[in-house]
């Protein structure tokens, strides 16, 4: 997390959480949802505006966290902002060297390897679950083949309580004004 995102939260202790602001798609990219993005359904059917300023890609990356009860969220500054998912909390982006990095930038160990009844791969490693990148699959198809992950079958239905993370922390929530 960012020194200056720290020093915020030590000053302003109590601004109110934000829900519903921010998706995360199946391929990584982020998504800003306003109030009439919102109105017109949960996330992915009404996905938004996707984000394309690097800068702001970067900072939500290097303070993207993941509380104890499973949801995500993104520290801005003194607010947390909760993540909407798409399908998993990380996606995964392989390096031809085998080497696993999020869609953040942060570079993660495998523990486990699944694939779901639709064909996704999935990852579990020491920063958390999350899919495997549509770009990646010939790279992981090489991995599984070499016999370095040994993909277990998972039901695409269950992942999100199997593995502990929230898919919707706005609906957990219930209606809010404007989405706040």
């Amino acid at each position: 997390m960012d020194d200056i995102v720290r020093q915020a939260m030590a000053k302003w202790p109590n601004v109110p959480h934000c829900y519903g602001w921010l998706g995360l798609d199946a391929r990584g990219q982020w998504y800003m949802r306003d109030d009439r993005t919102q109105a017109a359904g949960p996330f992915p059917q009404a996905k938004g505006s996707l984000l394309r300023h690097e800068k702001l890609v970067d900072f939500i990356h290097r303070n993207y966290e993941r509380e104890d009860g499973g949801q995500w969220y993104f520290q801005n500054g003194p607010q947390r902002v909760y993540v909407e998912l798409e399908l998993t909390p990380l996606v995964w982006r392989l390096g031809a060297d085998g080497g696993v990095t999020a869609h953040t930038g942060r570079a993660a160990q495998v523990r486990s390897a699944y694939t779901d009844e639709q064909g996704h791969l999935y990852l579990d490693t020491d920063l958390g679950f999350g899919l495997v990148h549509t770009l990646d699959v010939g790279l992981a198809a090489d991995i599984v083949e070499r016999g370095e992950w040994k993909p277990e079958p998972v039901d695409s239905g269950a992942l999100a309580q199997r593995f502990g993370y929230v898919m919707s922390p706005a609906a957990l929530r219930g209606p809010s004004p404007a989405g706040h």
